[in-house]
């Protein structure tokens, strides 16, 4: 179990490197490249639109070979990045945004994969502290990966950066092959009656996991929802360089560092349900943080949204992980990504367009969201008594009936 978990967190570390570098690249090289903005943020659009095609792409995880899949999506990964070498002027911009798209349905398979291997290669009481790790590896590679990106960048350009990010999953793909998975009954693919219905009412039938996905969702889009406002902080408010952006990453990275460090002892002791409340609340005042006209508190602000955004995510991740049959875990784990990943498709965009009411109006728009969706939460997880779910480690009561059977 120990050698898996290390794998694990080691896989985090690299596609986390690969991902942060070139994410920040991506926008940096559209704005370099149009001097647009909104462009720019745009591009995280194409990497979250393909969310919305999760519980699809997670009955294909259920269906074929787990690990097999999630290695050669990383090797197709890999090839696409190299596309990039292409890029020669604001004539190619669009190819940035293709391969940024086929950066988002890698992300689907393999987040969705990852999810329903991890059950198979770890114990239940440690997924908490082991999804905490891999949050701190692959979030903390903020620290670096950013600022090596954005100084790759303005060394050598975008096809440098584009080669480096291809390295990462080649390697990734090798570790996944050297794990070591209990292959039980449960991780056959399932039948092909099982459509994407039943990951929705695994995923929702239940309040164990609905209120962590619910808050995760919030969150997640709200950090899209700002990307334009924080572009415009630092170019038009705190009139510093583009590649400042990759400093205030790497607060974030720091803030993420610190954060999965202690969150799954935090779920092992409130529950996923609080420490998405708290987590949410934490986005929220890093927000805050960011409107002001100063920019030492931009990146403090960078940094307790760093903690709080990953605290999100991981509750979420592990409330699916233990509270859903094994056989359905690619199914219910992509719809999950899509209920979490999905309003980004909506919100990158009209943060793009509510960046021309000013910088701060988008930031001060979500802190209040956050906050909104963290004290309904409160208040739901105190009148509502809690629900008997079904684990990863008794599949087969429900395996392909879901709560709606109960």
């Amino acid at each position: 179990m120990r050698r898996n978990a290390c794998l694990f967190v080691a896989i985090s570390l690299l596609s986390g490197f690969g991902s942060s570098a070139m994410s920040l690249v991506a926008g940096i090289w559209i704005l370099d490249l149009t001097g647009s903005t909104s462009l720019a943020a745009l591009a995280g659009l194409c990497v979250y639109a393909p969310v919305l095609a999760g519980p699809w792409l997670g009955g294909l995880l259920d269906r074929a070979p787990r690990r097999p899949l999630v290695i050669a999506v990383n090797l197709v990964l890999a090839a696409a990045l190299l596309a990039l070498l292409a890029v020669r002027g604001a004539g190619q911009t669009w190819l940035i945004f293709a391969v940024s798209c086929a950066y988002g349905v890698s992300y689907v398979l393999i987040d969705a994969g990852e999810t329903a291997l991890l059950p198979s290669a770890l114990a239940p009481a440690e997924l908490g502290d082991v999804n905490g790790w891999r949050s701190s590896a692959q979030e903390g590679m903020k620290l670096v990966a950013p600022l090596a990106g954005a100084g790759l960048y303005a060394w050598r350009g975008g096809h440098a950066a584009a080669a480096l990010s291809a390295a990462m999953p080649v390697l990734v793909a090798t570790l996944y092959a050297l794990l070591r998975l209990d292959r039980t009954p449960t991780d056959r693919p399932t039948e092909r009656g099982d459509g994407p219905r039943t990951g929705l009412v695994v995923l929702f039938g239940q309040r164990a996991t609905r209120l962590p996905v619910v808050l995760a969702a919030v969150s997640i889009a709200m950090s899209g929802f700002t990307t334009a406002g924080i572009y415009a902080i630092v170019v038009t408010e705190l009139r510093l360089p583009t590649t400042f952006l990759g400093v205030l990453a790497s607060a974030q990275g720091a803030g993420s560092i610190l954060g999965g460090l202690i969150v799954g002892r935090l779920i092992a002791a409130r529950g996923p349900g609080a420490v998405g409340v708290a987590g949410t609340a934490l986005f929220a005042i890093g927000c805050l943080a960011r409107c002001l006209p100063w920019w030492p508190a931009t990146v403090v602000g960078a940094m307790v949204a760093g903690v709080g955004l990953p605290w999100t995510l991981v509750a979420a991740v592990t409330a699916v992980q233990t509270h859903t049959p094994s056989a359905l875990l690619g199914r219910v784990s992509a719809t999950a990504n899509t209920a979490m990943f999905g309003p980004l498709v909506v919100a990158i965009p009209l943060g793009s367009a509510a960046v021309h009411l000013g910088a701060r109006p988008p930031l001060m728009a979500a802190a209040a969201i956050c906050l909104t969706a963290a004290v309904v939460a409160t208040i739901r997880r105190r009148s509502t008594p809690p629900d008997e779910t079904p684990t990863a480690s008794t599949p087969r009561r429900t395996a392909g009936t879901g709560p709606a059977s109960r």
